[in-house]
């Protein structure tokens, strides 16, 4: 390594750097940090020629970036996944790609569990049935009926990784079953959780929530389309923390405009953040937040830690921390 490392960051969502740039400075490491999303990627290759380690949040990281670099031995995807950088091309070149995907698990599944009781519950219609009564002098609670009771409704999870289990075991509580896809899902954790698998249309037809946990890759892309959407029931409802590519938005707001499934709730997006012409934007039975399930105090400060950590681990020859392709390591 060279005798002066220089970390550089790409793109960030925390208010200020002052933080890391202390941290670097106390290791003698140069540091500098930009916001190029969606920049020209000849303005990404310009502050990224010389880095050791790159640091990158939603930059999306290409070939032709790649090859402008002169040294850089270590990429960082600042989040829980890492669908804007190509992996492939970064292994051939022998350059490692470490992700944070354990800083924000609990935030995720907490955030999916709000948004499933707050569509079961209609809390969004509650809030109109509440204007309307005031203003006509009584109650009428036809806009949120039909409603049923969350003891006894079946939970869809599809994947049971790190935020589906704890999806599983927060929900576990509430009197609800549960069915599972997840194709690989290893003997020994199906054991541990005591859970039964089942295929993608034995879950999209029975469940009454569809909770969605799996990576976003090719073989993920659309999982959620016009085909298994016409797989659920009139009353079961669709929830997305996971990528925006996990679902074709426009077969959603298809089937939510003919009602036929009764709900959504989205939080992560496609495009970030949307146009205002998306189509889920403005329908009564589509719940949208911000891409926030990350988000809590707690979070924020351990992915900025956890990312220290994975320099300080590479710097030492002790990491790498949680890789995505280790394989780099043997091309470098």
């Amino acid at each position: 390594m060279p005798e002066k490392l220089k970390v550089v960051i790409t793109d960030y969502i925390e208010p200020k750097m002052d933080w890391e740039s202390e941290q670097f400075a106390q290791r003698g490491i140069e540091f500098t940090y930009h916001q190029l999303k969606h920049r020209p990627e000849s303005e990404v290759i310009e502050v990224t020629r010389d880095a050791d380690i790159i640091v990158v949040n939603m930059v999306v990281i290409t070939p032709t970036i790649m090859d402008g670099w002169e040294q850089c031995r270590l990429v960082i995807r600042h989040g829980a996944g890492y669908d804007n950088i190509d992996v492939d091309a970064l292994t051939e070149r022998g350059i490692l790609l470490e992700y944070v995907p354990d800083y924000c698990s609990h935030e995720v599944a907490e955030h999916a569990v709000a948004l499933l009781f707050a569509l079961g519950r209609k809390v969004m219609s509650s809030q109109r049935v509440l204007t309307d009564s005031i203003a006509s002098g009584q109650w009428d609670f036809d806009p949120v009926r039909p409603m049923f009771r969350l003891d006894g409704a079946t939970v869809g999870i599809v994947g049971c990784g790190r935020i589906g289990s704890l999806v599983y075991h927060k929900l576990e509580h509430f009197g609800m079953k549960f069915l599972i896809c997840d194709p690989y899902l290893p003997s020994e954790r199906k054991a541990e959780l005591g859970i039964d698998v089942v295929d993608m249309k034995t879950l999209m037809r029975e469940s009454d929530f569809v909770t969605v946990h799996t990576p976003l890759n090719d073989e993920t892309r659309h999982l959620i389309n016009a085909e298994t959407l016409a797989l659920m029931k009139p009353t079961a409802y669709l929830i997305n923390t996971s990528r925006g590519g996990m679902v074709d938005h426009e077969a959603l707001a298809k089937a939510l405009k003919a009602d036929r499934i009764a709900g959504a709730a989205v939080d992560v997006f496609e495009k970030e953040p949307p146009d205002a012409d998306f189509p889920l934007i403005g329908l009564d039975n589509a719940l949208i937040t911000p891409h926030l399930s990350w988000y809590s105090e707690d979070a924020g400060w351990s992915i900025r830690e956890k990312i220290v950590e994975a320099i300080d681990m590479f710097i030492a020859g002790t990491g790498p921390r949680i890789a995505v392709n280790a394989e780099a390591l043997a091309k470098g």
